[in-house]
């Protein structure tokens, strides 16, 4: 199914992203973990391209396992950076051929080198490069973009991250994943933003359940979250305390999640960092809400 008809239906859904593994041996291990939580039954599944550095050939075999084992529809990602034409359309086939019918088109994570470099000698330098490519690869795709609600850690101002932003969807994208944040306020403010910018695409809020007080660091690091100080209180009360952090973790990614559903958002993806126990979790206490 594509996810453009998924969203159009309107239903509050939840979703869960996975990763593939870095290296041949954690395959098994990985795919395990991705196949417990297609066992929950997610409106959708997404599979990032590569963890961490992995390689993105992981990407389409799981992607393609979820779909047709477990009958779960499937959003693969495909990233550009670095990348030469004649490979991105060598993957856009290879997820035709495997029956993928939803892709994430992203940039993809710059090296040091191209980070602080010059990159005008990259054939694709933004997503939207890689929004075209896919378009005029005539194959047919539902594809999806990311966006920031606390704006793209590499544009000026917001003002200039919503203009990038509506040459993506103008380009083809037919929804939105947002990064991860952990005050509601960002994404309603940043809605009303978009929207008043001619952005009418639906927008699918990610949230990222904080089970592990090291987590913190890093997802500051990878997305420059705001950390709300109530956020920051849980973590300073229970993040020396695995199983504590744990349940508090949970239990805040689900008062935000039904937040959102109780302001008029249909869609939530969470980040399960391949832990089928917390996207377990965040689905049970969510169950009543979600059979509405």
């Amino acid at each position: 199914m594509k996810l453009s008809e998924l969203l159009a239906q309107g239903k509050m859904t939840l979703s869960f992203e996975v990763f593939p593994p870095k290296t041949n041996t954690a395959f098994a291990s990985v795919q395990h973990a991705t196949e417990e939580i297609a066992k929950l039954r997610p409106a959708f599944m997404s599979v990032t391209y590569g963890a961490g550095g992995g390689i993105g050939q992981y990407t389409l075999e799981i992607a393609k396992n979820i779909k047709e084992h477990y009958g779960v529809p499937t959003l693969a990602h495909l990233t550009c950076v670095s990348s030469t034409q004649k490979t991105v359309r060598e993957k856009i086939e290879q997820m035709r051929r495997a029956g993928i019918e939803n892709v994430m088109a992203l940039r993809g994570d710059l090296t040091p080198e191209l980070a602080s470099g010059d990159r005008s000698g990259l054939f694709y330098r933004h997503a939207v490069d890689l929004i075209r490519e896919i378009r005029e690869s005539g194959a047919d795709f539902c594809i999806g973009g990311a966006c920031y609600p606390e704006i793209h850690p590499e544009s000026a101002n917001q003002k200039e991250d919503i203009r990038y932003l509506r040459e993506k969807v103008e380009a083809g994208c037919s929804f939105l994943t947002t990064q991860m944040f952990f005050d509601n306020n960002l994404l309603y403010n940043f809605l009303y933003k978009i929207r008043e910018a001619g952005i009418t695409v639906p927008v699918i809020p990610g949230i990222m359940p904080i089970t592990n007080g090291n987590q913190v660091a890093r997802a500051i690091q990878l997305s420059g979250s705001f950390m709300p100080q109530r956020f920051k209180a849980l973590v300073d009360k229970f993040g020396s305390n695995p199983a504590a952090m744990r349940q508090a973790g949970i239990a805040y990614a689900t008062d935000q999640i039904i937040d959102l559903y109780a302001n008029g958002i249909t869609n939530v993806h969470v980040y399960s960092m391949n832990k089928p126990d917390v996207a377990e979790a965040i689905q049970r206490n969510l169950s009543c809400i979600l059979e509405q």
